[in-house]
């Protein structure tokens, strides 16, 4: 787990944008500061409580505590935060709920309050707003919440205990209690609100995934087009619901009711599914919302982006889930539902595979090969332009579902990638989750001043959220689906250790050749086990792995030399490659069963021209047929994977003792006051922000004039180096900026003279710095993306890090095992080893500035770059020689807080 974080920086309009959440029903509800406009309103929700409801509130009876409190909550105050929930309904925005905070004496804490309205409690709006509470609060720089309730409030009490943010014990007074919250973020605090997340997306996809009444909004009378094959879909799947068309020159289509308008539907419908022309779209949508509709899809394609941004505006005005525009449908088989709302051309086969594209090309390839191999899905989203329904969503959904066994995704961009990442990860525990790789052709490194910056691509930063979220990424549908088949069918491997049996040596070698290639390990056997299968299948048999078996070896002796293997516990997974001859024929043999334990065992087709399938043994055991051997090397190899990240322990949390996140802070803002479009630290100032979070650095100090170097160089004992300064200088040692081992004042003033000839038109100023010890150089960064968050990089250092390369990456929040992980980089961790005699480094201590450093970055999202190298590592410990920080005018905008798209 991550160490708690406290975001102290300023966000001065943030708290003050409204947004769409969901209440745990589902629903969807406004929330947005109040404003005088809110008065009457605010006055109506208070008037309509009970008097108990009232006194707890106010721990008064009567109507004056509640006019007073309306009139204070709605007139702006800066040391004051006033929240609204408004409920999103067909028949307009209702106020439900209210929470306001107010700063006690100019401190950190804070005094909270709230109001649920009569009949609108148990569906989480009052958690819901202490969420965006605490959010605003944060960016105001409050550290704790204080709320005094009665005695016998038991409803606030459920609120505060709830909510997942940590509380000391209640304190009783005089009949009231005071619940003392603290407002950092821990890791347990963010997987309660994931948990939460999850629950209320599922809620809010029922309508979409188990209708029960659909309507198709521009059907069609005649055949061909596609709001017509929608409807026919959704008849042949045999949907039990109620199903409706909408054209207006119709009373029936296709033996299905049809009304006139969405307005003249006998009943108000779950799902719609609008197949209109763009211009048409919006008002389809304002029709829909207003007739109680929960959910569209609308296949409409080449919409606008400024009709798309409307039609989310409706669907968010009415509480109305979207899927698309420009999309395929959706198809679920979930809990007794059959429903087919495609107009693919042929229709979704039920299975246990949740599927989500955003490409209606890639989802009907999907779809066809599913169905060919008997799989089938679960629930099936096109999500086309993605205006709201995403990946995030359907995590959350198919969590719950107990009829999905597991998840491929095609998804073109995240709009949350820190959420889909915790939210993947929570799934990915209980079920594979695979996704294939899109647009891994993307541009490469940006422009950017770092090393670490500059080596990150796009296809590098998805690849660590993949990593760390243990969701498998392919490279192609083909390679999707072979790696679901191999999940579906076949037990995990405990290791990779493949074992290669053929009855043919050369096919077998090259089998052998793609596994090792694909990441897996073909091992020697142990000489107890090759004499078991020389015995097996005879002297002229080569048994070592791979194992020929030979043209001579008849079917049976293969079957048992393959569960020889597997009873041998040398090999984690078995490979099978069985040409046919006149004496063998492995499938016919195999379909009786076979023996192989937990040993994941798959087939390999030589010389037949066809595709993967499954072979049903009379046991039902299904076994994957590949193909080629390198289709089911990488599909054991993915599967190798999952095992290796399930085992691997969740993380205990880091201490990070020392750091001081509002100093920070400070320098920060004064740097951004003074350079509102940011840019580079200057060196005494990087040094000091590094120092905020507890990172040892060479003292240095950036001298203006020579003077000034001439004292500085007399500071500390020993020679020092001196290297030129200005915010634009990369690379110092590429431009002879880099003066070293100078001792005294005549070195210091000579070299305070060389680099002021050498740069006389572009020098800032010079650094003067101590040298730091021998040691180790490595390379630690952090490069910060607006989608993605800080990637932190780690690998050797040194003027040559960019030619030696091997960079490993992670995202933050960065735990403990990421870290680790970074360091077994296999070129630094043979360095801080102790290569060939040298002294290596602590390893612990290096860990230590990776972690620091990664949470410097995301505690301050105003920190877009920063890279120290070298970072020079001793056996003592870790010193920071050079570095470089570079700001950005962002604002923060917390990537776990419960809001729509």
């Amino acid at each position: 787990m991550t160490a708690p974080t406290i975001r102290p920086w300023p966000r001065p309009h943030d708290h003050r944008t409204p947004v769409h959440a969901l209440l745990a029903d589902g629903s969807t509800v406004l929330i947005r500061p109040a404003t005088p406009h809110d008065l009457p309103a605010v006055r109506a929700l208070f008037a309509g409580l009970s008097p108990e409801s009232s006194r707890m509130r106010f721990f008064a009876p009567g109507a004056g505590p509640g006019q007073a409190a309306a009139q204070r909550l709605c007139h702006p105050d800066p040391d004051r935060i006033a929240l609204l929930a408004l409920a999103c309904r067909p028949g307009g925005e209702e106020l439900v709920g209210e929470a306001e905070a107010w700063r006690l004496h100019d401190s950190d804490t804070a005094e909270v309050g709230f109001t649920v309205a009569e009949g609108e409690r148990g569906r989480g709006v009052g958690t819901l707003l202490l969420e965006h509470l605490a959010d605003a609060a944060r960016a105001r720089g409050m550290r704790r919440f204080v709320a005094e309730t009665l005695v016998d409030n038991l409803a606030m009490k459920r609120v505060v205990a709830s909510a997942g943010l940590k509380h000391g014990a209640a304190h009783e007074h005089g009949g009231t209690v005071f619940h003392d919250i603290d407002l950092a973020e821990d890791d347990a605090y963010l997987e309660v609100v994931a948990d939460r997340e999850f629950r209320a997306s599922a809620a809010s996809l029922e309508p979409l995934f188990r209708p029960r009444a659909v309507a198709v909004v521009g059907a069609g009378r005649e055949t061909g087009g596609v709001g017509r094959a929608v409807l026919d879909h959704l008849g042949a799947s045999g949907f039990a619901g109620r199903l409706y068309a909408v054209d207006p020159g119709a009373d029936e289509i296709g033996g299905v009711p049809c009304a006139r308008s969405v307005g003249a539907l006998p009943e108000p419908v779950d799902l719609a599914v609008v197949a209109l022309p763009a211009d048409a779209v919006v008002d389809a949508a304002i029709a829909c919302g207003r007739h109680g509709v929960r959910a569209l899809v609308v296949v409409t394609t080449a919409v606008p982006v400024t009709t798309t941004t409307v039609l989310k505006a409706v669907c968010r005005r009415y509480g109305m889930r979207l899927v698309g525009p420009d999309c395929l449908g959706v198809a679920s088989f979930a809990g007794g539902v059959a429903l087919d709302a495609t107009f693919t051309a042929h229709p979704p086969r039920a299975g246990s595979a949740g599927v989500a594209v955003q490409s209606g090309g890639v989802g009907i390839a999907v779809l066809e090969r599913l169905a060919a191999l008997g799989m089938g899905v679960s629930a099936f989203a096109s999500l086309g332009d993605k205006a709201d329904v995403s990946g995030n969503d359907l995590l959350g959904w198919w969590a719950q579902d107990p009829r999905t066994r597991m998840v491929l995704l095609h998804l073109e961009s995240f709009g949350n990638a820190r959420k889909f990442a915790r939210h993947a990860r929570r799934l990915a525990r209980t079920k594979p989750v695979l996704i294939v790789e899109a647009g891994r052709s993307a541009a490469g490194p940006r422009a950017a001043a770092s090393h670490t910056a500059a080596g990150v691509t796009p296809t590098i930063t998805r690849r660590a959220l993949f990593r760390q979220a243990g969701v498998i990424a392919t490279r192609s549908t083909g390679e999707l689906v072979e790696t679901a088949a191999l999940l579906d069918a076949q037990p995990l491997p405990d290791g990779r250790r493949v074992a290669v049996v053929s009855n043919a040596g050369g096919i077998g070698v090259l089998a052998a050749d793609a596994c090792i290639e694909a990441g897996l390990t073909v091992a020697e056997f142990s000489a107890g086990l090759r004499a078991r299968l020389s015995a097996l299948l005879g002297p002229d048999a080569a048994v070592a792995n791979p194992v020929d078996a030979g043209a001579g070896a008849g079917a049976e002796a293969l079957r048992r030399a393959v569960e020889a293997v597997c009873d041998a516990g040398e090999a984690d997974a078995v490979l099978v490659l069985p040409v046919p001859t006149a004496l063998a024929d492995l499938r016919s043999t195999l379909a009786d069963g076979i023996r192989h334990g937990r040993v994941p065992l798959t087939l390999v087709r030589v010389n037949q021209g066809l595709g993967l399938d499954f072979l049903t043994t009379g046991e039902g055991e299904r076994i994957p047929v590949y193909a080629g051997a390198s289709a089911a090397a990488r599909a054991l190899a993915h599967a190798a994977d999952r095992s290796e990240w399930l085992r691997e322990p969740e993380d205990e949390a880091v201490d990070l003792p020392g750091i001081r996140s509002e100093d920070a802070a400070r320098i920060i803002a004064l740097q951004m006051e003074a350079r509102p479009e940011g840019g580079w630290l200057p060196p005494d100032r990087c040094a000091d922000l590094l120092a905020c979070y507890g990172i040892g650095t060479a003292r240095l100090v950036l001298a203006r004039n020579e003077h000034t170097a001439v004292t500085a160089a007399g500071l500390w004992d020993g020679p020092v180096a001196m290297k030129a300064y200005w915010p634009e200088l990369i690379h110092k040692s590429d431009v002879d900026g880099v003066l070293l081992g100078l001792s005294g004042e005549q070195d210091a003033r000579a070299g305070w003279r060389l680099l002021n000839r050498r740069f006389p038109d572009r020098l800032a100023g010079v650094v003067v710095q101590e040298m730091a010890p021998k040691g180790v150089e490595l390379s630690v960064g952090v490069d910060s993306d607006p989608v993605f968050g800080p990637l932190v990089g780690f690998g050797v250092g040194g003027t040559e890090t960019e030619l030696i390369g091997g960079h490993r990456f992670a995202l933050t929040p960065l735990t403990g095992r990421d870290a680790a992980r970074l360091l077994d980089e296999p070129r630094a961790a043979r360095l801080m080893g102790g290569f060939r005699g040298r002294p290596g480094a602590d390893a612990d201590a290096v860990r230590d500035v990776v972690m620091r450093l990664a949470r410097l970055a995301t505690d301050h999202p105003r920190v877009a770059e920063a890279e120290i190298n070298p970072l020079i590592a001793t056996p003592e410990g870790a010193t920071a020689a050079d570095f470089r920080i570079r700001l950005e005018p962002r604002d923060a905008r917390d990537p776990y807080l419960r809001r729509l798209r």
